[in-house]
């Protein structure tokens, strides 16, 4: 999820582990430990942008990472306050809960989390936006209220479990979601006579209303929306060719197998109008819907340089974009097409 989120979370989660002992200060440093393990976007700056996100939501989001940081944390705040409030062990334990519900909360979208890293596997639900102000205002309005109440009033502990279980509970409902629309899909396919191999589903931008559908065919992807606002339940899927052929000689370099194992799988290669390749990632959707979308997220153009080694670079996303694409998501949204 969004730093924003991350820091709302952690701060509820410190004011609910210790908020009564030391006040303001759970909130603070459940803020600051719901921040940590997203210090490894910092790697963009040592590393190319292949490894920096192959880095991302690895070990900083991980168990073993929560159980190493947690105490070492916890002893440095302690020193901080000199045990005058809560001792090493009240510190390691908002530490801990402040670490973990990061990754926990982030294996609920679509880039998902290692959290048993160092396996491999990601967890990743895919049912809420990285992004979504129904789970995120509330939430907020919550915290912000608990704060202006002194650490022993009731009301304080009361506002902020309120607002733990309104994120909780929305939480549960984009799951609900998820399963709903996953029917809707499978039925159009179904219904379209449509073969494939496999689905995934997820959230568009900023809400939990329209859904989109990634499917994979024998030499193709297919993508579909559909909102709950929707008056007829029949989606129009559009098509896109893997084109994996266009990859020639690129195939066999060593970088390929680290895009497709990003990627999952989920890629297609395209060749713009001036010769250049691109390999798009799929899982995290277009920038536009249907014909209309300009391209995808997530893009690298792949290119060999002076040395003669193959190179991927992230595709720059034009921002003067984004406000009439926003515009059309929340038409999108409301049902209309």
């Amino acid at each position: 999820m969004d730093s924003l989120t991350q820091i709302i979370l952690g701060a509820a989660v410190g004011e609910a582990t210790l908020g009564k002992k030391v006040g303001n200060k759970a909130l603070l440093w459940g803020a600051i430990a719901g921040t940590i393990p997203d210090l490894d976007v910092l790697s963009k700056f040592f590393v190319d942008t292949i490894t920096a996100n192959e880095l991302h939501r690895g070990f900083s989001h991980s168990i073993l990472f929560c159980i190493l940081a947690a105490p070492i944390l916890g002893w440095g705040i302690a020193k901080i306050y000199n045990n005058k409030e809560a001792n090493w062990k009240d510190w390691t334990k908002l530490m801990f809960l402040g670490l973990f519900t990061h990754p926990i909360l982030d294996a609920f979208t679509t880039w998902g989390t290692q959290l048993f890293w160092p396996f491999e596997y990601k967890i990743s639900f895919k049912n809420i936006f990285v992004v979504d102000p129904l789970y995120t205002v509330p939430f907020l309005i919550f915290v912000i209220l608990a704060m202006f109440y002194k650490r022993t009033h009731p009301k304080r502990r009361t506002f902020n479990t309120i607002g733990l279980y309104i994120s909780s509970i929305y939480m549960i409902i984009t799951l609900g979601l998820k399963w709903y629309t996953y029917g809707v899909f499978q039925t159009n396919l179904h219904n379209q006579h449509i073969q494939y191999k496999e689905i995934q589903t997820k959230p568009t931008a900023l809400n939990s209303i329209l859904w989109s559908a990634n499917i994979e065919t024998k030499d193709s992807f297919l993508i579909g929306y559909y909102s709950l606002l929707d008056k007829d339940p029949v989606v129009t899927f559009s098509e896109y060719s893997k084109d994996h052929h266009l990859l020639g000689a690129m195939k066999n370099d060593p970088l390929l197998p680290r895009l497709i194992k990003l990627s999952e799988g989920w890629y297609t290669i395209e060749k713009s109008t001036d010769g250049k390749l691109f390999f798009n990632d799929l899982r995290f959707g277009q920038l536009g819907m249907g014909k209309e979308a300009s391209r995808f997220v997530f893009s690298y153009e792949l290119f060999y340089n002076d040395k003669g080694i193959l190179e991927a670079k992230e595709r720059e996303r034009d921002m003067e974009e984004a406000s009439p694409l926003l515009k059309k998501l929340f038409n999108r949204v409301l049902g209309k097409t």
